[in-house]
């Protein structure tokens, strides 16, 4: 645990705990390994404004919910923390998560990666408010495992975005981001799709542009067995992306979006030729059935919406 009191951290905060200004914004499953760097490296982190930890645990079969209780018992105004009862995976529990953020804007990193610039929230924060045309703002990241640094690994974008390259769900280093609070709801399409953080950048681009800020250092990407992404099979990629893709196409045309809607049937058909044809038939009567079942409960919520 780091030598800080949280008296320290909030000796220059300008606004007051009970109204964080920034979300830092976690989740986290079976990372008891990790799970202390992370918080580590949010508590280093040297604000004038206020900032909170919002660490989404989702019934780990480990020791991770105890060593984030413990945490939360030295920084109770700082910490909050999310449970899972039983476990609701990945999608569900970044919804559950970023609905309890409070402040003007959030900033994303999982429980098995952290942050190496003590100034990383200053500094984004900062640039977002200085600059209204900006919804996003991120980094570059270090990927390493346990032997070292991985020099070959290709991460998101190291440059700025324009407000279609974010709708076209640009990949983004997740660990690095500050972008502003303005998504009230994730659609349900976003609960079903396997990028969850790609889904969000989209939505994000509906707002403004993106900003690369490359004065801030690194942030350190973990790539591991038990990542989420990082150690899976390139089948898994391509069936991921095809998921992705799918729910990103529906969620584009149920907002008659055409522009948006041809491009992403545009990636379905990118996917496909690269993949086994009998895996894409088997994975596409599966999502033909996922897309019935959204547009049913969509229908349902405006009617019911509609009848009130």
């Amino acid at each position: 645990m780091i030598n800080r009191t949280e008296q320290e951290i909030m000796k220059n905060w300008k606004s007051d705990f009970s109204k964080p200004v920034v979300s830092v914004c976690t989740i986290t499953y079976n990372h008891e390994k990790y799970i202390r760097e992370a918080i580590d490296s949010f508590l280093m982190q040297e604000t004038n404004f206020s900032f909170e930890i919002v660490i989404g645990e989702d019934c780990s079969s480990d020791n991770t919910r105890q060593i984030i209780e413990n945490y939360k018992e030295n920084y109770p105004h700082i910490i909050k923390l999310i449970v899972s009862e039983k476990n609701v995976g990945m999608q569900a529990n970044v919804q559950n998560t970023m609905q309890a953020c409070q402040g003007e804007y959030i900033a994303f990193c999982e429980g098995d990666d952290y942050w190496t610039d003590t100034n990383k929230l200053q500094i984004q924060k900062v640039f977002l408010e200085s600059n209204p045309e900006c919804v996003i703002c991120y980094t570059s990241v270090e990927a390493f495992n346990e032997n070292g640094i991985i020099d070959s690994y290709i991460g998101g974008a190291i440059k700025d975005l324009t407000t279609d390259e974010l709708k076209q769900a640009a990949p983004i280093n997740t660990l690095t981001v500050m972008f502003k609070n303005i998504i009230k709801k994730l659609p349900l399409e976003m609960l079903l799709s396997k990028h969850g953080d790609l889904f969000i950048w989209s939505i994000l681009g509906h707002y403004g542009t993106g900003k690369y800020l490359s004065q801030i250092k690194p942030s350190r990407y973990r790539m591991h067995s038990g990542g989420v992404h990082s150690m899976i099979s390139e089948n898994n990629r391509y069936e991921n992306a095809l998921i992705t893709y799918s729910m990103l196409f529906t969620y584009y045309k149920r907002l008659n979006e055409t522009k948006m809607t041809n491009y992403f049937q545009k990636k379905l058909l990118e996917v496909h030729l690269r993949m086994d044809n009998s895996i894409f038939e088997i994975l596409l009567s599966i999502l033909k059935q996922k897309i019935r079942k959204i547009m049913y409960k969509i229908k349902n919520i405006y009617k019911n919406n509609h009848d009130r």
